[in-house]
């Protein structure tokens, strides 16, 4: 083997990790040893997943009583009291073209994705112009989409809705504390590394510039670009292709993380039971919010006019409200019950393996509650189960388990991942 090819090999290897496929694969197994008993910390019961899968049917049901269940995306959150507080402001704004509509809304979802791990209990914002006092998930979306609306990610004078890289380069945690009403009183978690993270996105737009400015000065709307690149004729993209995209484009954002060959792994972690006789050997990807972004960017490529296919090739996804719904009623359980009140760091394999078979386990519950409700995978489609859902029955879970509904693990976390 020649130097070149040895030095290649880890690099192409890591390429094999990015993407939904990989993150599947790996799960799966991670579910098949904790099945066998061969995991340290946890015990699984399929036998559970059936009461699950009725948890999350009445669920929807309740939710959704005509089962036309959306996807799983950041624009369910733009909705406050019912009320969209995105579309109808984007409906009637006069855009140049349905392009420069989707590099806006990319734009937006990549910024609030990013900004969306777990806010921890003691957080809420207060949106003036509505009146409601929110938290969580809710909260980071519409303080959020405040922080765009009013210009805060812009330096182009005559269009505050867009993001410019130059403008995150500069963007502080003092910036978004501003922004998100955060004080000594009304914490949120992660603040520095939230903003860190914004700011790594500004360089890595202004590092590829052709991947990120095919129309204008970089910004993060250009990967509508590079994604409309990578349809075929018929303007038909697969979604799995998305996140591909995605993770290319983003790895550098992610700060003391693996790297393999000189590529950024992104969300990837170690688990000493996922065995490979190269280079990977102990690597368990999982791409939580870079999935969680991919399905948020589906339904501005759809108004621009791509038709995105494949859905179900992405996963579920690896946080807390999908992974405490399988703590909390019985399919995962702790083999030591007392580590439930230690704190984990997100890369321990505690956290890895829970996170891994989540993943997993989405996929085999989402058949049973379609069972249950009577329809078929192409009417409801793991992105809407997941909204339905699994998301919406942890967090009811977790209210009625534990005071403020929060997860049933103990997360350390710099508000990058969870």
């Amino acid at each position: 083997m020649s130097s070149s090819e040895t030095v290649q090999a880890p690099s192409l290897l890591a390429m094999d990790l990015l993407n939904a496929a990989a993150v599947r694969k790996r799960a799966h197994e991670m579910l098949d040893i904790g099945v066998a008993g061969s995991l340290e910390h946890w015990r699984v019961d399929l036998a559970r997943l059936p009461a699950v899968a009725t948890a999350v049917a009445a669920v929807i049901r309740d939710q959704y009583p005509s089962l036309a269940v959306p996807f799983h995306a950041r624009w369910r959150h733009f909705s406050v009291d019912g009320v969209d507080l995105w579309g109808p402001a984007a409906e009637a704004r006069d855009w140049l073209d349905p392009a420069s509509r989707a590099r806006t809304e990319f734009d937006l979802a990549i910024v609030s994705v990013l900004l969306d791990a777990g806010s921890g209990p003691g957080w809420a914002y207060t949106d003036t112009r509505t009146g409601r006092t929110l938290t969580r998930s809710e909260g980071l979306a519409i303080a959020s989409l405040r922080m765009f609306q009013a210009g805060a990610f812009s330096v182009t004078e005559d269009d505050p809705w867009r993001v410019d890289a130059v403008a995150l380069t500069m963007l502080t945690a003092d910036d978004l504390a501003r922004g998100f009403q955060v004080t000594a009183k009304n914490p949120l978690v992660g603040l520095d590394g939230r903003a860190a993270l914004l700011r790594r996105l500004g360089q890595a737009c202004l590092a590829e510039p052709d991947l990120f400015a095919l129309e204008d000065e970089p910004r993060p709307g250009g990967l509508f670009d590079a994604m409309v690149d990578r349809a075929d004729d018929a303007d038909r993209l697969p979604a799995p292709v998305i996140l591909e995209v995605l993770l290319q484009a983003l790895g550098p954002v992610w700060r003391d993380r693996l790297t393999l060959g000189g590529v950024d792994l992104g969300d990837c972690w170690r688990h000493p039971a996922i065995r490979r006789d190269d280079a990977t050997n102990g690597l368990v990807p999982i791409h939580k919010l870079s999935q969680w972004l991919s399905y948020s960017l589906v339904e501005p490529l759809q108004t621009a006019g791509v038709e995105v296919t494949d859905l179900d090739g992405l996963t579920g996804l690896a946080e807390y409200r999908n992974g405490g719904l399988f703590m909390d009623l019985g399919v995962l359980t702790l083999k030591d019950p007392t580590d439930a009140d230690k704190p984990w760091p997100v890369s321990d394999p505690l956290v890895v393996g829970w996170r891994a078979m989540t993943v997993a386990l989405l996929d085999k519950v989402a058949p049973l509650v379609r069972a249950e409700l009577g329809v078929t995978a192409e009417q409801m489609p793991l992105a809407s189960v997941l909204e339905g859902g699994t998301w919406a029955t942890g967090r009811r879970v977790a209210a009625e388990r534990r005071d403020g509904g929060g997860p049933p693990l103990i997360i350390l976390s710099d508000g990058t991942v969870f």
